[in-house]
């Protein structure tokens, strides 16, 4: 099972249920999850991971993208 990188905008699409952390959340590493509504980050590659927009509205850098079965 190979992961995915949360810190190349190639893996990540509009759809995709991914973990991200939060501005608030960087301290403490707290992960929110969610599905990807919009790519925020325009470079291909970004070592935080790259920004994104949540079907909630929540806004943060991918960390982990889901695997799927």
């Amino acid at each position: 099972m190979s992961s995915l990188s949360g810190t190349e905008r190639k893996n990540i699409t509009p759809g995709l249920a991914v973990s991200i952390v939060l501005k608030k959340d960087q301290r403490s590493g707290k992960l929110t999850e969610g599905i990807v509504k919009d790519i925020l980050t325009k470079a291909p590659v970004h070592t935080h991971g790259i920004k994104v927009r949540l079907e909630s509205g929540d806004i943060g850098r991918v960390k982990v993208i889901e695997a799927e079965d």
